[in-house]
């Protein structure tokens, strides 16, 4: 369901500082044992209490009372870095929701999903990333654009793991706009790619790419230490969008998959991007 997560161990996120390393795996590690609860091995024993208390304890964390040296790493981050505890707050809702919401009947529904699951994920992140001191944009703006990333990519994670989840008897995509294509959630559930779905799978990419083309305009306005890594994990999150499409849009039986060398190629191109930028902000 989730895996839109600042991946500690990903290509982007080893080109950051040390100290910035460590509070993004502060944050994964926070948001990848929320995401557990609901998705988790022990996601049977899920419960409206068990997420009352992982909310409480999440206070206590910000409080600076961790209950572990896992929410110790994460009260060290809210030490360093001005978290705000909101987005935190967020996410847990996000998982209240996937546990009572398998449909939407429109974007707007999804929208709200993807905030509560990934965009918080870009709020939380920017603390760590650092605005731009040169950077004539409102910190609001830069937070709206790390606030898209999260959108576009759990937009693309939704369709990239449509088959996965129609086999759990999920359907994370737009009901109406599914019927306007002639399709409903059985089309999903047979697993078959028709020039229906083609069309409507080349319009939700169409939007997962137009977050995208949002959240570059807060990249480059970032500390110059953090453009580097950031720019690298939005180009290879976009080139899963342009696996869907070299797969025939079969996101049934195919997974799209982005390799390792692809990932390295991106290296360069986005450090032109982020050294680019850096000087039209100078400018």
């Amino acid at each position: 369901m989730l895996d839109s997560l600042p991946d500690p161990i990903s290509t982007g996120t080893r080109l950051m500082t040390e100290e910035r390393q460590k509070a993004t795996w502060a944050i994964y590690v926070w948001c990848r044992r929320t995401d557990e609860l609901v998705d988790g091995p022990n996601a049977v024993l899920m419960s409206t209490a068990v997420l009352d208390r992982w909310e409480e304890r999440l206070q206590d964390i910000f409080d600076g009372r961790p209950y572990d040296m896992l929410d110790a790493a994460l009260t060290d981050t809210i030490s360093k870095f001005p978290l705000d505890i909101k987005p935190f707050r967020d996410m847990i809702e996000g998982m209240r929701m996937d546990t009572r919401k398998f449909r939407y009947d429109n974007f707007q529904e999804l929208y709200l999903y993807c905030y509560y699951v990934a965009g918080t994920v870009g709020l939380m992140s920017v603390p760590v990333m650092g605005i731009a001191a040169e950077s004539e944009a409102s910190a609001q703006s830069i937070y709206n654009a790390a606030l898209y990333l999260g959108i576009g990519n759990q937009l693309t994670n939704i369709l990239r793991d449509v088959g996965e989840d129609a086999l759990r008897g999920r359907v994370y995509l737009p009901q109406d706009e599914l019927a306007q294509f002639g399709l409903c959630d059985q089309d999903v559930f047979a697993r078959k790619v028709t020039d229906g779905w083609r069309e409507f799978m080349k319009e939700q990419i169409i939007r997962a790419r137009f977050y995208f083309n949002l959240a570059e305009e807060g990249a480059s306005k970032l500390e110059k230490a953090s453009r580097w890594p950031v720019w690298s994990s939005l180009l290879v999150y976009q080139k899963i969008l342009d696996a869907i499409e070299d797969n025939d849009y079969d996101n049934f039986t195919k997974r799209a998959y982005v390799g390792r060398t692809k990932k390295l190629l991106t290296l360069p191109l986005a450090y032109t991007k982020a050294q680019s930028m850096s000087r039209l902000i100078l400018q």
